[in-house]
């Protein structure tokens, strides 16, 4: 009798519907190596504060989260996310960085029916004739940050803007959106290579065309080279810098001085007063010690974002249809406040200017100066069919 009793028990604990259920597996592609890395570390934390402040859950069931570094390797992003798609079981990818990795890996993710959410790289290609149905991006098109310095700098009177990128996919796409905009004359325009130390022969050539302003975007540490060796050349404060999110916080704290009256674009900052935005700053400076960046905030806004679709259907990630619906409606409060997606999975939202300044306490952080674009979309989304 015993044996029976002790054989029902088993049976109805493992038929029982209140047993835990298997956590969802999300699988994070990211850039935590080389000088860019911080970029992949700020996303990672965003994401995983969202995950930690609801006790390991997001929408209330329970997640796992892999994380895995393609030291901005497209051939090593592959690699991993064949792992996690085929050893690790994914349901859902996130976390790459650069655009040339994204480009290697999303088509191929989004075709074996595995949803890829972009916390960052945001390629043209993926928002109009790549764009798929189970591709959603969280951050921006890439050119649109680059849109909005474009149209800023025409609104101040900038007749003559010198332009810099790395010579990769997203450098070309951010010079194309700020060209979009942009109504003065080019003086200059020369791409860099990707990953960069040195750049005193381009800012040698850029003195020489002496441009009313120069437009940078070199992400990471890149960044982080040009702004000491721009100021080291004695320019900063003499010609202008502007640049597409080129201030984050990590940035400024490794740059200083350097960065001082530099203006970048965001869709986001730390000082927005919704609800939402003051306690993921609030919660991330208590668990990391630091101010969050805009990389941050997106990677928290992803999480949050995949939270509200799996709570849409009850975590049930075979009901693909669901899934993607419930992504569509993107029912969660965004940090950045107004967020919707275009047909392309890509964000409408609003876009504003801010400058470095130097704060009471001696360091330097962004200011906003005002906004730019409302519920702005990319120009691609045309393309997507």
């Amino acid at each position: 009798m015993k044996k029976i009793c002790l054989m029902l028990f088993i049976i109805l604990a493992f038929t029982s519907p209140t047993m835990a259920a298997a956590p969802v597996k999300i699988g994070m592609i990211t850039t935590l190596s080389t000088k860019a890395g911080y970029l992949g570390e700020e996303i990672r934390d965003g994401f995983k504060l969202a995950i930690d402040l609801e006790g390991g859950k997001l929408g209330g069931i329970a997640v796992e989260l892999l994380v895995a570094d393609d030291g901005r390797s497209p051939e090593k992003g592959r690699q991993i996310a064949e792992r996690f798609i085929k050893r690790d079981k994914a349901n859902i990818l996130t976390g790459i960085v650069f655009s040339n990795v994204a480009m290697a890996v999303v088509p191929k993710v989004v075709r074996q029916g595995v949803f890829y959410l972009s916390p960052l790289a945001g390629p043209s290609m993926l928002a109009g004739k790549g764009c798929h149905e189970n591709f959603f991006n969280v951050s921006w098109q890439t050119d649109s940050l680059s849109e909005v310095i474009g149209r800023y700098a025409s609104e101040q009177g900038y007749n003559r803007v010198y332009l810099i990128a790395p010579n990769y996919l997203a450098g070309k796409d951010n010079i194309a959106g700020f060209k979009r905009y942009y109504t003065g004359a080019i003086s200059g325009e020369v791409y860099t290579s990707l990953g960069q130390a040195d750049y005193a022969a381009e800012i040698a050539t850029l003195r020489k065309a002496k441009p009313d302003a120069v437009y940078f975007f070199l992400p990471g540490g890149m960044g982080i080279n040009f702004l000491k060796q721009y100021g080291q050349a004695g320019l900063n404060g003499k010609i202008p810098l502007f640049g597409p999110a080129a201030t984050d916080e990590r940035l400024l704290k490794a740059v200083g001085r350097a960065a001082k009256g530099v203006i970048n674009s965001s869709q986001w900052s730390a000082d927005f007063s919704n609800p939402a935005n003051k306690q993921f700053v609030e919660a991330f400076k208590k668990a990391y010690g630091r101010t969050p960046t805009l990389y941050a905030s997106q990677g928290y806004d992803t999480a949050r974002l995949i939270g509200s679709a799996l709570k849409d259907v009850g975590g049930n990630l075979s009901d693909q249809d669901g899934f993607r619906s419930a992504l569509e409606k993107a029912d969660f409060a965004s940090v950045r406040g107004n967020f919707r997606f275009g047909s392309n999975h890509f964000p409408i939202q609003d876009f504003y200017v801010r400058q470095v300044v130097e704060k009471e306490n001696g360091q330097y952080g962004n200011q906003l100066l005002g906004k730019v674009f409302t519920d702005h979309s990319d120009p691609y989304v045309q393309e997507c069919r």
